[in-house]
C-alpha cells in the first residue's frame, strides 16, 4: 500500500494575507492555498513545516490522517473563553493536550489505530470546525470525548474518577458524532459515559434568563459591550458574554452531576450496553429474516397456485429443453421440475411425479450433467 498523509488548516477568525500566503508556499509547491487554508497530500516525503507553530502565526485548525492509523485534530481558541484549568481536568498525555501561546489555548486531540480501510482525509475538518465555536460557547462535551478516548485505550486505571460530564453527552449533535468518528470511540462506551449526562437545554440560558441578566448590567457596561460590538474587531463577543451570563446567572460547575464513576465502572457498563445491543441486533435480524422468508414463502404459494391444471403442459417443456442438450436449458428443465416437484407435495400428489420423475432418470441415465443437477436439486426422492 502506497503512503497516504493529509494536511489540512483553516484559519477562521482572520484571513492570510499575500505575504503569509507567500510565507507558505514556500514550504510546499504542490498545496493547495487559499486566505483561509493550506491543504496538501503526502505520498512521498514529509511535512516541512511545524502545525503547533502554524496555529500560532496563521491558523485556528489543523487536521492530519495518516493511512497507517495516525490521526490529530487541533483547535486554537483565545484563552479568555476556554480556560487552561478547565481543558487539564480532562487531558490524558497525547490523546488530549493543549498548551497556552500569546493568549491562545491550543488543543490537540490523537488516535493511533492501526487501520484496516483506506480513509480519505478531505471533508473531516470542516465538519470538525463548528467544534472550536461550541469550546468558546461553553460547550465542553469535545474534551470529555477526549478523556473518553484514554478510557477507551487502557490510559487509565480503573479506578481513576471521571471528569465533570458535560450536559447534553446522550445528545451529540453532527460535529461530535464527526469527532467520535475521527477518534475511532466506541458508540457503547460513549452511550455508557452519557448514562449520567444532564439534557442539553441544561447548559443553555432562556431568553428570560438572558433578559433579566442584561437588565442588571450597569449601563457603562453596556454602553462599553455596545462600542465593542460596533467596533467589529472582536468576533467572540457573543462567546464571552454568554459563558459570562451563564457563570454569573447559574455558577461554575452547577450544571454537573455530583457523583462521578470509576474509568472501570465506565468500561463495564459499556459492556453491558454492548451485550444489550448485539442481543437486540440479533433478534432484529432473526425478524427480519423471519419476514422475508413468509414473503419469499407467500410468493412460492402464488406461484405455485397459478401452475394448477398446467402440468401436463410443463412436462411437455421439460422434455424439450432437455432435447436440446445445452447446460442452459438443462437449468431451465431443473427449475420446472422443482416446480412440479412442489406442487404435487402441496397437492398430496407425491405418488405421481415421483413416478415419471424415475422415468425421466432412466430416459436419460446417460446424460452425466443432467443427472448431477437432478441429484443436487434432489428431485428423486
Amino acid at each position: 500500500m502506497s503512503e497516504y498523509q493529509y494536511y489540512e488548516f483553516q484559519a477562521v477568525d482572520r484571513p492570510l494575507t499575500k505575504e503569509q500566503m507567500a510565507e507558505l508556499r514556500a514550504y510546499s509547491s504542490r498545496a493547495h492555498i487559499t486566505p483561509s487554508s493550506f491543504v496538501n497530500v503526502y505520498n512521498w516525503g514529509d511535512f516541512k513545516g511545524n502545525p503547533e507553530r502554524w496555529l500560532e502565526k496563521y491558523f485556528d485548525a489543523f487536521l492530519y490522517l495518516a493511512n497507517w492509523g495516525s490521526r490529530r485534530l487541533m483547535l486554537r481558541i483565545p484563552k479568555r473563553l476556554l480556560l487552561p484549568d478547565t481543558v487539564s481536568t480532562y487531558c490524558i498525555e497525547e490523546n488530549l493536550s493543549y498548551r497556552t501561546k500569546d493568549g491562545h489555548i491550543i488543543l490537540s486531540f490523537y488516535s493511533e489505530e492501526e487501520e484496516h480501510e483506506w480513509t480519505d482525509g478531505e471533508g473531516w475538518l470542516a465538519s470538525l470546525v463548528p467544534l472550536r465555536s461550541d469550546l468558546m460557547h461553553g460547550d465542553q462535551r469535545c474534551l470529555y470525548l477526549g478523556w473518553l478516548l484514554a478510557v477507551q485505550g487502557g490510559m487509565l486505571d480503573n479506578d481513576t474518577l471521571e471528569p465533570p460530564v458535560p450536559p447534553g453527552l446522550g445528545d451529540l449533535n453532527a460535529s461530535l458524532d464527526c469527532l467520535a468518528d475521527f477518534l475511532r470511540i466506541d458508540s457503547d462506551l460513549v452511550a455508557a459515559a452519557a448514562e449520567c449526562s444532564p439534557g442539553e437545554q441544561a447548559a443553555n440560558l432562556s431568553k428570560k434568563e438572558i433578559d433579566a441578566w442584561v437588565l442588571n448590567l450597569p449601563s457603562t457596561e453596556k454602553d462599553a459591550i455596545l462600542v465593542r460590538m460596533i467596533d467589529g474587531d472582536d468576533p467572540h463577543l457573543a462567546a464571552e458574554l454568554r459563558q459570562r451570563a451563564i457563570l454569573e446567572m447559574r455558577g461554575r460547575g452547577t450544571l454537573y452531576r455530583e457523583l462521578r464513576r470509576t474509568a472501570g465502572e465506565i468500561i463495564a457498563r459499556a459492556e453491558i450496553i454492548a451485550e444489550a445491543r448485539k442481543k437486540e441486533d440479533a433478534e432484529q435480524r432473526a425478524r427480519e429474516k423471519a419476514r422475508r422468508e413468509r414473503a419469499q414463502a407467500e410468493k412460492r404459494k402464488k406461484h405455485l397456485e397459478s401452475l394448477i391444471g398446467k402440468e401436463s403442459g410443463l412436462w411437455a417443456k421439460v422434455e424439450k429443453l432437455i432435447a436440446t442438450k445445452q447446460p442452459k436449458r438443462y437449468g431451465e428443465a431443473v427449475s420446472l421440475l422443482q416446480d412440479l416437484h412442489d406442487l404435487a407435495d402441496v397437492r398430496c400428489k407425491s405418488s405421481e411425479f415421483l413416478p415419471r420423475m424415475s422415468a425421466l432418470y432412466r430416459e436419460h441415465e446417460r446424460k452425466t450433467a443432467l443427472l448431477d443437477r437432478f441429484k443436487k436439486a434432489k428431485l428423486l426422492g
